[in-house]
């Protein structure tokens, strides 16, 4: 069937319209040569720009965490008042990042979303690569990295001297390891058919590099040999998988946020935080989702499997889940004031008019202001307009978890223990190596690895194209 055939096909009862998730009809092989074919010539020189850029980011954390690690945790901004700062603020909003992945790989399939087969390969990453990031600053934050093993719960003669069992920091142990862990294999798992792919595209190329690639894909396809039992056993493993990841979007960021809840530091004990921290984690990670899909969407040409109609899918959830933010923001209001605290009063005047506020009111401005933009269908098929939200999105998401960590915790219950705090150099530091080493692995991976699965993008497509013909032999049938 032509493209202009499937374009508008006129019966007289309806009119047909050409695939909506894969843009051009393009062939089954053209598929496989638009996503796999970058992979195996040489990098193009934006690449090479951000990666430059993000390695040199990466370099820098290692000397900031090697400084840190030699001097001792005093080198950043804390103090008796301010215990937890930029570290803690980095690894909630790190691990708040991860979760659009296993929204999107998991929930999604579920669920049966079509619009997930372009996105989802790179959301998996970008899970894993931020629960990377997430993991260094509580190793970082002991000071003695080296003593980690004291917080493991596992049987010693000491008693209860270190580990705290019932501590959300133990829970915090169980549900990223148990996340990253379930992650990782549905990453690889999703992986499977497209590394055989690539295997058996080299072939028939006996160049040096081509023959260590081809033997690195060998390993990894795991023999994969496409026949019906090997995908049958496939989608029911995927399915298995999803089943499992689905309840980690809403346990791994209700226990992350039960570090604050069961404390009684005003600001932080409120019922409201596990589904609003994971109505924000989402929130969160369809923003830089946004924002890694549009910069490789615009470089590497996949306008073809990345479309607007994808972007503006993603927009609805993150305009949905920024809704769902702002009325956390709101039910934290209204109960400092019904609830009659003292303490819970001042606090959130304090947010609003204290020192900090500065930080509170661009937190309002990016989470609360900004998705309200994505009501208008231009703004979100506007390629411009996403990126700039997505990037306020990130930006106000961070501030959101400083406010909540560093401005509870400057004004305690006596005026005595006030403080403030100031970040130092290592602070910032840190905080641009964190970036520089999810940046590396990202970048790494769409060098190297198909970003996109290509065998999800060819289902979708010969569905769609099934569905058009089905609905013209019933139109047909319809109109004689």
């Amino acid at each position: 069937m032509s493209a202009s055939a499937m374009t508008t096909i006129a019966t007289g009862v309806q009119t047909l319209h050409p695939p909506t998730w894969v843009e051009g009809n393009p062939s089954l092989h053209r598929i496989t040569d638009d996503i796999a074919g970058p992979l195996e010539g040489k990098p193009g020189k934006g690449w090479w720009i951000c990666f430059g850029i993000a390695f040199a980011a990466l370099l820098n954390l290692g000397g900031m965490v090697t400084y840190l690690i030699a001097s001792g945790i005093g080198v950043w901004g804390l103090n008796n008042s301010v215990g937890w700062a930029f570290d803690i603020t980095n690894f909630v909003f790190w691990v708040g990042i991860g979760h659009a992945g296993t929204l999107i790989s998991a929930i999604l399939l579920l669920f049966r979303q079509k619009w997930r087969t372009s996105i989802n390969r790179s959301a998996e990453a970008m899970t894993i690569f931020a629960v990377m990031c997430a993991g260094l600053f509580p190793a970082i934050h002991m000071g003695r990295p080296w003593d980690a093993f004291f917080i493991f719960p596992y049987p010693n003669q000491r008693g209860p001297l270190w580990p705290n069992f019932r501590s959300p920091l133990v829970w915090d142990v169980f549900a990223i390891s148990t996340y990253l862990t379930i992650s990782l294999v549905f990453w690889y798992l999703g992986m499977i058919p497209d590394l055989a792919t690539m295997r058996d595209r080299l072939k028939d190329k006996i160049g040096k590099i081509d023959k260590i690639r081809k033997s690195v894909f060998g390993i990894l396809s795991l023999g994969w040999n496409g026949s019906h039992r090997t995908w049958a056993r496939y989608e029911i493993v995927s399915l298995v998988l999803a089943g499992l990841a689905t309840p980690l979007v809403l346990s791994v960021h209700s226990i992350v946020s039960m570090d604050f809840a069961t404390s009684l530091i005003p600001g932080w004990h409120t019922t409201i935080f596990p589904p609003y921290f994971v109505a924000g984690a989402i929130y969160s990670g369809f923003g830089m989702v946004l924002t890694l899909l549009i910069i490789t969407r615009q470089t590497m040409h996949l306008e073809r499997y990345i479309t607007v109609k994808h972007l503006d899918k993603m927009a609805k959830v993150t305009m949905l889940t920024g809704m769902l933010v702002s009325y956390g923001y709101f039910s934290e209001f209204f109960s400092a004031w019904y609830s009659g605290n003292f303490y819970e009063r001042f606090h959130f005047i304090n947010r609003a008019t204290g020192p900090y506020a500065w930080c509170f009111y661009l937190m309002v401005l990016c989470n609360v202001i900004t998705p309200h933009a994505l009501w208008w269908k231009k703004m979100r098929q506007s390629v411009v307009a996403l990126f700039v939200i997505s990037i306020l999105v990130n930006i106000g998401m961070w501030f959101e978890r400083f406010v909540i960590i560093v401005v509870s915790l400057h004004r305690a219950f006596l005026p005595s223990g006030w403080g403030m705090f100031y970040p130092t150099a290592i602070d910032i530091g840190v905080l641009v190596g964190a970036f520089g080493l999810f940046f590396t692995c990202f970048l790494l991976f769409i060098r190297f690895l198909p970003m996109i699965a290509i065998w999800e993008i060819k289902g979708v497509a010969e569905q769609a194209v099934h569905e058009v013909i089905v609905q013209e032999d019933e139109a047909r049938v319809a109109h004689a």
